[in-house]
């Protein structure tokens, strides 16, 4: 009898610890720390599942090293409350890019990175442990080098009169804070809102004109995905990529057209916005101009670029929020992904998994609960980009010290 309790107890025990070990607290309150945004694990780690090709992801990590041979070895990356040098990040891929090109059973890769790499979590969203994730892509649209009647609304680069004021230069309590401004007269105001540049024509004249576009939606959109190439009549296209905004604070269009009973929320899509405003011309400047964000662009090289100023990598290359976690790091992610049909319908979601790294960020990738996949060009990525809202897991890898 006596061994019965103890077997009970034991049991009733280790029920007890792998419920806890499993279950992860939703956050009551948003991430603001670096600290807090990335939890170590140590038990029930994903499956490390790779859904693409492999040299994709070589590609990628490449690239990343590639930023990080540009910094001092010494500076500090912040892995929740864990920090490491950018010397010993580099190695770890180094070492990450090695395991990978020697070993193709996926146990054994799985084996090695429970053994050897630290893995985090990403915190999740206030009241949901899990991450949501959306979608970007590079969009192609037809562009001139002059207007006329037909392309005029332009795409412009940043303009000479728009400054940055360092806050931190006024007072140390607004360390890493900034605004972005101009000079009237003796006062520094705002900078023009996207209704003051797109309605009143505040920058014209200042021959900051990239490119004409045909439609006022596809500036929008162009500014939303941050790149994108412009198609001119030769057949050439010139690559553009963010350089800067207006200062403005984001405000979605897509949550004002829902908020307005416009889109219902399950139904809201980049393709479903593109039509309504398609229909309905007379609401276009109404809803455009909700957004007070502008965003100029440069010519590129190749592109697009991410913040960390190496190409992205369709399917690879993830956006997160720059103040919490760390830059260039490599991550694992589990989600859902649209598969497409014959006529370029959504037929159903599947899950996937892979390996990807951060590399890029976003005005409205938020928290320690928010990332986007780059999905590249194309009518797949389209179609990904504008209907992806699936919440996943994030996970951060690294050498063990």
């Amino acid at each position: 009898m006596v061994n019965a309790t103890k077997v009970l107890l034991k049991s009733i025990f280790f029920l007890a610890a792998l419920s806890l070990l499993g279950c992860h607290p939703s956050l009551k309150r948003q991430v603001q720390r670096p600290e807090e945004a990335l939890i170590p694990i140590n038990f029930f780690y994903p499956h490390f599942q790779d859904d693409m090709e492999l040299d994709s992801l070589i590609q990628a990590i490449k690239r990343n090293i590639e930023y990080l041979d540009r910094l001092d070895p010494e500076k500090i990356f912040h892995y929740g409350p864990h920090n490491f040098s950018c010397l010993q990040v580099k190695n770890s891929q180094y070492d990450f890019l090695k395991l990978i090109t020697q070993k193709s059973d996926p146990s054994q890769i799985n084996k090695e990175i429970k053994k050897h790499f630290c893995v985090y979590r990403a915190a999740g969203r206030v009241g949901n442990n899990s991450v949501l994730f959306t979608g970007y892509f590079e969009p192609i649209f037809d562009a001139r080098l002059t207007p006329d009647q037909t392309f005029k609304y332009p795409v412009y680069r940043k303009p000479q009169d728009l400054i940055k004021v360092d806050l931190s230069l006024f007072n140390k309590k607004y360390k890493g804070e900034s605004i972005i401004a101009r000079i009237n007269g003796k006062e520094v105001v705002p900078y023009y809102s996207r209704e003051q540049i797109e309605m009143e024509r505040a920058l014209e004249g200042q021959y900051l004109e990239i490119a004409w576009l045909r439609d006022p939606v596809d500036v929008a959109f162009l500014h939303i995905q941050g790149s994108g190439r412009l198609r001119l009549p030769d057949g050439n296209t010139i690559s553009v990529g963010y350089h800067e905004k207006n200062g403005r604070p984001y405000r979605s269009i897509g949550r004002y057209m829902i908020d307005r009973n416009i889109i219902s929320r399950d139904q809201m899509s980049m393709q479903n916005i593109r039509s309504y405003l398609s229909e309905h011309p007379e609401m276009v400047d109404k809803v455009l101009n909700h957004n007070p964000s502008y965003v100029f662009f440069r010519v590129l090289k190749e592109g697009p670029l991410g913040n960390i100023g190496v190409p992205l990598t369709p399917g690879r290359s993830l956006a997160l929020d720059t103040r919490l976690f760390p830059k260039g790091a490599l991550g694992f992610i589990s989600c859902k992904k649209p598969v497409i049909d014959d006529h370029g319908n959504i037929s159903r979601w599947t899950k996937f998994s892979r390996f990807v790294l951060n590399q890029d960020t976003g005005g409205v990738i938020k928290g320690a609960g928010r990332a986007d996949i780059f999905w590249g060009s194309g009518k797949y990525a389209e179609i990904a980009a504008g209907h992806m809202q699936n919440d996943g897991q994030l996970y951060i890898l690294i050498k063990k010290p």
